[in-house]
């Protein structure tokens, strides 16, 4: 590993610093079994620099995953604003960018749904998550008002509709869906068929 880095940083950006060298470490490691002293010496920071914002490695584990909440967020909200022939093409272009984010960031992905940053408190129910879930409830909630969903509760929809493409995410990142066992487009045939289930 890298013992320093040539990263600068200025009054006032050393949790910037501290964060993306953590982010970067992340991606080459593919895990989170980096410790602070690690991160510090990477970024060319003392060792209690990251002690300055962050009270301990789960602390920076949990903004690191709100990052990526933040990013997921992003990637959907720019994916919807094409212009789409059908509700469906809509739906199907807002799954691929969910499965593609996971894919793209798996590590940065395991984290966010992972045990070690859900430790820290309302992770996965503050704004910043619920932010990301809300582009893909939003979405459903339009097609419900134009006739093109089932009129169902709309946070079971969009629980099914979760729970669906976090599988497919997880289950592309391990390697699982292999064609002999799940055919040629195992991810575009299982979003059609949920969608059959929706749709009036």
């Amino acid at each position: 590993m890298q013992e320093t880095s040539e990263r600068p940083y200025h009054h006032g950006d050393l949790r910037r610093t501290i964060i993306e060298t953590a982010m970067d470490m992340l991606d080459e490691e593919q895990g989170w079994q980096f410790t602070l002293r690690e991160v510090a010496r990477r970024a060319g920071v003392s060792h209690a620099a990251p002690y300055k914002h962050f009270a301990d490695k789960g602390a920076l584990l949990a903004e690191m995953a709100m990052l990526g909440f933040d990013r997921l967020r992003e990637q959907l909200t720019a994916a919807r604003r094409g212009a789409f022939a059908s509700h469906r093409e809509e739906f199907l272009t807002l799954a691929h960018a969910y499965v593609g984010f996971g894919t793209s960031s798996p590590a940065l992905y395991r984290l966010m749904f992972g045990a070690d940053a859900g430790k820290a408190p309302d992770i996965h129910s503050g704004e910043r998550a619920l932010a990301a879930f809300g582009v893909m409830l939003e979405t459903l909630e339009r097609s419900q008002r134009e006739g093109v969903l089932r009129k169902r509760a709309i946070q079971g929809q969009a629980t099914t509709c979760w729970a669906l493409v976090h599988g497919l995410t997880m289950l592309s990142i391990g390697g699982l869906l292999r064609p002999e066992k799940v055919g040629p487009d195992a991810i575009e045939a299982a979003l059609v068929t949920l969608l059959e289930g929706l749709e009036e």
